[in-house]
């Protein structure tokens, strides 16, 4: 299956599901900033992701978006400017969950 890089981000209101939160991101990508993650995820990786992340937030109070940069080898490998600090992107390295 072809990987898609991913922009996900979060706006978590408590303290423990933003720490649960954070932890699920971890496992599946790189933080790039405090609530940023970039994740190279297959199909089946974004469902699993989401429907972890669904079980953690409060749908009233917290808020995570995902941004769908396209194939990893396409225009994701591209599609994020750095302004300050370079951005270096993650190591296509393995997984590990």
């Amino acid at each position: 299956m072809a990987r898609a890089a991913y922009i996900v981000c979060y706006d978590v209101a408590d303290d423990r599901r933003r720490t649960q939160i954070y932890e699920t991101c971890r496992g599946y990508g790189e933080r790039i900033q405090y609530s940023v993650f970039r994740c190279h995820l297959s199909p089946t990786e974004r469902v699993q992701m989401e429907a972890r992340l669904r079980e953690l937030l409060h749908h009233h109070e917290d808020q995570i978006l995902f941004i769908d940069l396209g194939p990893v080898d396409g225009r994701a490998a591209r599609c994020i400017v750095s302004i300050g600090k370079r951005y270096t992107p993650p190591d296509d390295g393995p997984v590990i969950l």
